[in-house]
């Protein structure tokens, strides 16, 4: 498995010549459908639709602004008809190169698609289209007393359509499950410009495939998602947290099963390495963080009863496990306090001055000290050091590459060889090689080995069923 230098355009599919159908005739012809205000040629404009926080960057021939079901439905129907590749955009903040526009042709902007259709807590429903920004949704929520619990990092500048597109997780996953729990029904734009609605506003639908399932994670390559009905839940009345420091990570992760096992699901179980905590404590000053060498967030959530019941119980139980130092937040503030701390991990990484290689694989949670133990080894062997924080209740810990002068070929030939030994040994252990980013770009070298043959042959022909002429996304992952 080898990671490219660069990333091809992929394999010829069954495009037009882009001398046939220069990017003005595409351009002029989409205007008249849909209004030439909303498509443009521009320069800048084409520049900074061409990447995400991933590392390749792409031109597209033309950005189109599409502000209804409508307006995608006769893009898609165009591009269909000329076989011009479609690359969907919804706010840009993705990890893996999933919106960078490889095969240049149009990139289709949802952003502009970002109202609330309708909150229905009588339902325990809300519609949305694509372009509307995670903690929007979050706060329109709460306004009524309900609850969307999908939280990735980005939730302040990501969208509803790229998370549905990336299935995107977030530390509460552990007891609230990533957004596929949370999405009862789509409206998609397939290739050829025909709309589809799949599931509904009903919590229990078994009426044919799960098609609804089938859309979320998928990328952007088997459909334009133009609306969304979503699961909401009551909004718990109280929270609670304990952050604890451990002597070494191996106490640490042991004490995140030994906290299930003693019957508590907390919302949020988030686990932090030495590497991570030293830059914390440089970037924060040195008395933030107590002595020792793990770092655990444990957050609760119920009826404030419950949860003041409940961090007794942890607090008895953390010390027990052999906790150094306990810092307790038994409210709302408290806790957004310890958060607070924890969103600086990253921040504090990029301080150091290192390229952070962003890995969000995942293994199951008995493997968690193995994991670690192998990116020691990692490091010993490559001198490149090794991060690790993350979702430590589902097995999904962030393993970050810390590389030094990544311009230097040498420095990021060797990156990659890195890259080559995490990835099989997550594989050989039965992990996955994203979790929440999806695969995009980054992943694509390894898609074989963590699909396998016969399961990346169905995904093609899923693809080519829905997708024939191969418009949506192309040079993503099934373009081997």
């Amino acid at each position: 498995m080898a990671f490219p230098e660069s990333i091809p355009a992929g394999p010829a599919m069954t495009f037009a010549d882009p001398a046939a159908l220069p990017p003005a005739t595409i351009a002029a012809a989409i205007g008249d459908l849909i209004g030439a205000d909303q498509v443009s040629t521009a320069g800048d404009v084409l520049a900074s639709h061409a990447a995400d926080k991933w590392s390749a960057s792409h031109l597209p021939d033309l950005v189109v602004w599409a502000e209804s079901t409508a307006e995608v439905a006769a893009v898609l129907a165009y591009a269909h008809g000329h076989r011009v590749p479609v690359t969907t955009r919804g706010a840009g903040v993705g990890y893996v190169g999933g919106c960078v526009p490889i095969q240049g042709g149009i990139v289709l902007s949802t952003a502009r698609m970002n109202r609330i259709l309708g909150m229905h807590p009588e339902d325990g429903v809300a519609i949305v289209q694509p372009g509307v920004i995670t903690s929007a949704l979050q706060e329109a929520a709460r306004s009524v007393g309900w609850e969307y619990p999908p939280d990735p990092a980005s939730l302040k500048e990501c969208s509803i359509g790229g998370n549905i597109a990336t299935n995107a997780g977030g530390p509460r996953c552990l007891k609230y499950g990533v957004t596929r729990a949370y999405v009862l029904g789509l409206e998609v734009v397939l290739a050829d410009g025909r709309v589809v609605r799949t599931g509904g506003r009903t919590h229990k639908n078994k009426t044919g495939f799960d098609l609804s399932g089938l859309f979320t994670g998928s990328e952007g390559m088997l459909g334009v998602i133009t609306e969304a009905t979503l699961r909401l839940i009551p909004r718990p009345a109280s929270r609670g947290m304990f952050a604890a420091i451990f002597p070494d990570f191996a106490l640490a992760a042991a004490a995140v099963q030994a906290i299930l096992d003693a019957g508590h699901l907390p919302s949020a179980l988030e686990i932090t390495d030495a590497f991570t905590l030293a830059a914390a404590r440089r970037r924060l000053g040195p008395a933030v963080f107590p002595p020792g060498d793990a770092y655990l967030i444990v957050e609760i959530d119920g009826r404030p009863a419950a949860v003041r019941a409940e961090l007794e119980e942890l607090h008895a139980l953390l010390t027990s496990l052999g906790a150094t130092a306990l810092d307790r937040a038994p409210d709302e503030a408290s806790c957004e306090r310890i958060w607070n701390l924890r969103r600086e991990f990253s921040y504090a990484l990029r301080d150091t001055g290192l390229t952070k290689l962003n890995e969000d694989i995942v293994v199951p949670r008995s493997k968690l000290v193995e994991l670690v133990e192998f990116a020691s080894s990692l490091e010993a062997d490559t001198g490149i050091p090794i991060a690790c924080f993350g979702h430590a209740g589902d097995g999904n810990l962030h393993t970050n590459l810390m590389v030094g002068n990544y311009a230097d070929p040498a420095v990021r030939e060797a990156a990659h060889a890195a890259l080559n030994r995490l990835f099989a040994w997550v594989l050989a252990h039965g992990g996955a090689i994203t979790g929440e980013h999806g695969v995009g770009l980054a992943k694509k070298p390894w898609i074989r080995a963590a699909l396998g043959e016969v399961s990346l042959d169905l995904h093609r022909s899923l693809k080519h069923t829905l997708d024939p002429h191969h418009i949506l996304n192309p040079g993503k992952f099934l373009d081997l």
